[in-house]
Formats: structure tokens, C-alpha cells, sequence
């Protein structure tokens, strides 16, 4: 299992704006193509301007085909211009990383 945790951070005062154009345009295609967020927050403490989402893979090739396909989404591809337009976000740092065999880890995506 490969856990992909990704943090964004927007400009002061535009947080609630991308979030919100996110929930309309980008919340479906990036879903569809990689199933449901194990989660997606915003900070209670530390800077207010972050926000981030852990997304589960089966492996690295299974992220690298899910990615893929979401980035050829026409849906995706929309969500990905009006935020560009936008212009909200000011960084990203993604992590991936593997749990530990002693907890019991829950996939979202799987039954």
C-alpha cells in the first residue's frame, strides 16, 4: 500500500475561494479517477492557508496509472485551467509514504 500525502498552500485570504472552486470542478474528476481521499483537511493549527489530502495506491504503478488517467480527464483538465486562473496556490509538497505492519490499516476504496 503507497499513501500519497499532499499539502497546498494558497495565498492569504483565497483559501475558502479554491476550496470552493475545488468542490465544484475538481472534487469529481480527481474522485473518479482516484477513488475516495483517505482525507482531505484543513489546518485547526499551524498556517491557516494550508490545506491537504492523502490519497491510497495499491503500489507506485498503480498511483502512476491513476494519475495518468485523471490527467487526460477532460473534467480534470477544466478544474486544472479555472485554478490556474484563479491563482490561488502558492506551493505543494507531496510525501509519499507505507504504513507500518502494526496498525490495521483501512483503505477507503476497498470493501
Amino acid at each position: 500500500m503507497l499513501l500519497d500525502i499532499r499539502t497546498y498552500r494558497c495565498k492569504p485570504g483565497t483559501l475558502n475561494k479554491h476550496l470552493e472552486l475545488y468542490e465544484q470542478k475538481g472534487k469529481n474528476p480527481q474522485s473518479k479517477n482516484l477513488g475516495q481521499p483517505l482525507l482531505f483537511s484543513i489546518c485547526e493549527t499551524g498556517d491557516p492557508n494550508e490545506y491537504t489530502h492523502i490519497w491510497v495506491y495499491e503500489n507506485a504503478g498503480d498511483r502512476e496509472k491513476k494519475r495518468a488517467a485523471m490527467q487526460a480527464d477532460p473534467d480534470w483538465i477544466e478544474y486544472r485551467k479555472a485554478s490556474a486562473e484563479l491563482g490561488a496556490l502558492e506551493s505543494q509538497k507531496n510525501k509519499l509514504v507505507v504504513p507500518v505492519d502494526f496498525y490495521n490499516f483501512k483503505n477507503p476504496n476497498k470493501n
